[in-house]
């Protein structure tokens, strides 16, 4: 197979991915990403993985190497704000500037609000089945697995001061240092400036902020923490990461600390810079605040395939993240569905499908859709699927329940979804004196045609009555039928929607709007 024919973003990331010289000499390609453990997972968290995760499928399609993603949490981060979205915050908030991993579990769960917050990402991440291995800062600093790349970073302190400084504000620049010492009375991370080091004994001096006395503390085995910069470059270093990605809100960080790891000694990592999810006020979502739509809220209402194709869509663009994308992505997802089955082998690489859920084989009945899903519930008032499988069964007589599992999912969904978001904003209008008159032709024509008439049939019939009553834009005709008979600003292809509620049905239909 041609690789270079493989144009979706993952292979494209993984095409480059492989071009990496430092992998011609390495067994193992290294991804990372990385989660601050001072809010709980969401849909960020959720995204990053699952990006991370078919760049991984892409690049094991095209080179042999084994792959290992390391999933780290940065918990032995001072924490400076009490987030928004926790209980206890005044228990929280006398521990402010310490480790996460040594504060107390505002949850009343765990042992420390790190390890709350760590056990919810590892219990996250295993119920969409990603193969990744976690890691720990706490872990990996106060074991000493991070001593040799604490060690770079000593020997070469003043460059990477000196590179990050001019980066800094006035007052800041005073105090900065690469290390932050963890203080033994109080155990907060404390930014204080440095006043000597020592290369031979790995320490350094500070003055301590409770005694006002020169104090000197050792750089490893958890004594101090990096900054978030040098510490990421660090951990490419020890790590020998070769990908990760970022938001766009880190592409001056990433570039500074690809400078840091290049002074260290190090290659730093291929990389992608993803655009931020937004939330329905075009605010950035974020993690300490809650804001936006959450991976249970989405799954309440449309299923996890078509959540990673949101995620899988155009990761370099901006995009709102809220209730009102589910049912256009969910119907995405059902159309690249139905091509891919009988796709050759490079189609099939093409089709999002192949990076979510290539195995499931079920499709929709013909001209079934969760917008139609939708309309159905919405001119039935349903209050569960039942009502809407008498609707399939009439279209499709061979179609059963328990043999459709997709279907009976979307259905249930598509109920959920109508009871939350439409039915409480249904607003029928009455109809002009024109439309009374093209709505009764209408009436008259369906009346006529055969009971056996295509979807297709249907919606040539409405067509033509919007060109015969002279409705300059056509897209008024239909609009008059959605907002007039379905009390909505937007809906379905007509034929499709009036051939799935059947032709008695829908005069009746017309008839009562009509009418009241």
């Amino acid at each position: 197979m041609n690789f270079n024919n493989l144009k979706s973003w993952p292979f494209e990331e993984a095409k480059r991915l492989n071009q990496r010289n430092i992998l011609k000499v390495k067994d193992v390609c290294i991804f990372q990403t990385g989660y601050g453990p001072s809010g709980l997972p969401h849909i960020g968290t959720f995204a990053e993985v699952l990006r991370t995760s078919m760049v991984i499928k892409a690049f094991k399609k095209i080179s042999n190497k084994k792959t290992n993603l390391i999933v780290f949490s940065d918990d032995m981060d001072g924490l400076r704000k009490i987030p928004e979205n926790i209980p206890n915050k005044d228990k929280i908030k006398e521990h402010l500037n310490k480790s996460l991993s040594n504060i107390p579990d505002p949850f009343e769960k765990y042992s420390s609000f790190s390890e709350h917050n760590n056990q919810k990402l590892n219990e996250f991440l295993d119920r969409f089945e990603f193969v990744y291995n976690f890691k720990s800062a706490t872990d990996m600093y106060k074991s000493g697995f991070f001593n040799k790349g604490l060690t770079k970073i000593l020997e070469n302190y003043e460059s990477i001061r000196n590179l990050i400084l001019p980066t800094l504000g006035k007052e800041r620049r005073k105090t900065y240092s690469p290390f932050l010492p963890i203080c033994k009375k109080t155990g907060k991370v404390l930014e204080v400036k440095i006043e000597n080091i020592d290369l031979l004994r790995n320490e350094i001096e500070y003055i301590c902020p409770i005694t006002k006395k020169i104090t000197s503390c050792s750089t490893l085995n958890g004594n101090c923490k990096l900054q978030w910069k040098v510490d990421w470059a660090m951990r490419w270093f020890v790590l020998k990461v070769d990908y990760e990605m970022n938001g766009k809100d880190l592409i001056e960080s990433f570039q500074l600390s690809s400078k840091i790891n290049k002074i260290i000694g190090g290659v730093p990592p291929n990389n992608l810079t993803y655009e931020l999810f937004l939330d329905q006020k075009g605010e950035k979502i974020s993690k300490s605040v809650g804001n936006g739509i959450s991976v249970d809220e989405w799954l309440e209402f449309s299923t996890k395939e078509s959540l990673e194709l949101f995620m899988f869509q155009t990761p370099k663009r901006a995009k709102k993240l809220f209730f009102d994308v589910i049912p256009k992505t969910t119907d995405e997802y059902i159309k690249f569905k139905a091509s891919y089955h009988t796709q050759n082998d490079e189609e099939k690489l093409n089709n999002p499908l192949w990076f979510i859920n290539e195995k499931n084989t079920e499709n929709l009945p013909d001209g079934l859709s969760f917008n139609m899903i939708l309309n159905l519930a919405s001119v039935c008032n349903a209050d569960n699927s039942d009502i809407l499988w008498e609707f399939i069964k009439s279209y499709h007589p061979k179609t059963k329940k328990n043999e459709n599992k997709f279907l009976s999912k979307l259905l249930e969904l598509g109920v959920t979804y109508y009871k939350k978001f439409i039915l409480p904003n249904k607003n029928y209008r009455l109809a002009s004196d024109k439309e009374k008159k093209a709505f009764k032709k209408l009436l008259e024509e369906l009346k006529l045609i055969s009971q056996r008439s295509s979807a297709q049939e249907i919606q040539n019939l409405i067509y033509k009555i919007g060109k015969d009553f002279e409705f300059l834009n056509l897209r008024d005709w239909f609009g008059a039928f959605y907002e007039v008979i379905l009390g909505q600003k937007e809906g379905p292809r007509l034929g499709s929607f009036v051939r799935f509620y059947g032709l008695d049905n829908t005069i009746k239909l017309i008839e009562e709007k009509l009418t009241d």
